[in-house]
């Protein structure tokens, strides 16, 4: 009975330093090596990174990229976050094949991407990178996905569930996309995610 008491108190213990080191290790991810490496230490939830972190780490380890395009204001993207992102299944099959990136429209800070500097719009809000990647047609949620090296932005407007965003996903990275037309897919597709 003592050892049980014992080892119930070593888990009160141990548990809060634990929780407190892995917080701690969650915000340490300012170098491209770091950022590629949390992104494999923590599959249960998706590694977020900026544009400029995503650059860095493309020189090291070329991959997708998913760009996550909200606003604050936008309860879709919200419910996504809550929703669809927070799933297991979607932040290990993200954090596996993409670096992904959050992005809001409306940051005041300029970003910086492929050597520009991109700022807001004269009277307007939006950033004017996430003008172009969404072809000016503002609508948030929007994924942007990206082959390696920021190559071919393909925009995927709205807000997408699990299933949803399983298939998209699959369709990508599996290079079902070169072959197969999306409707075509969509009809035999089966979630498994849920």
């Amino acid at each position: 009975m003592k050892q049980v008491a014992f080892f119930a108190a070593a888990l009160l213990f141990i548990s809060p330093v634990a929780f407190a080191g892995g917080k701690n290790n969650k915000k340490k991810t300012e170098t491209p090596q770091s950022a590629v490496a949390a992104a494999r230490m923590n599959d249960s939830e998706i590694h977020w990174m900026s544009l400029e972190q995503a650059e860095a780490a493309m020189k090291i380890n070329p991959k997708r990229v998913w760009i996550d395009i909200y606003t604050d204001w936008c309860g879709w993207c919200k419910v996504m976050d809550k929703k669809t992102f927070s799933n297991p299944y979607v932040a290990q099959y993200m954090n596996e094949h993409f670096y992904s990136v959050r992005l809001n429209a409306e940051q005041q800070d300029s970003i910086s991407f492929m050597g520009k500097k991109w700022g807001l719009v004269e009277g307007n809000r939006t950033n004017q990178l996430v003008i172009e990647m969404l072809g000016g047609n503002l609508t948030y949620p929007t994924g942007i996905y990206m082959e390696e090296n920021f190559k071919g932005a393909m925009p995927i407007p709205g807000y997408q569930d699990v299933a949803a965003m399983e298939m998209i996903l699959k369709y990508l990275v599996q290079g079902i996309n070169k072959t197969t037309p999306f409707p075509v897919y969509q009809k035999n597709f089966k979630a498994s995610w849920l």
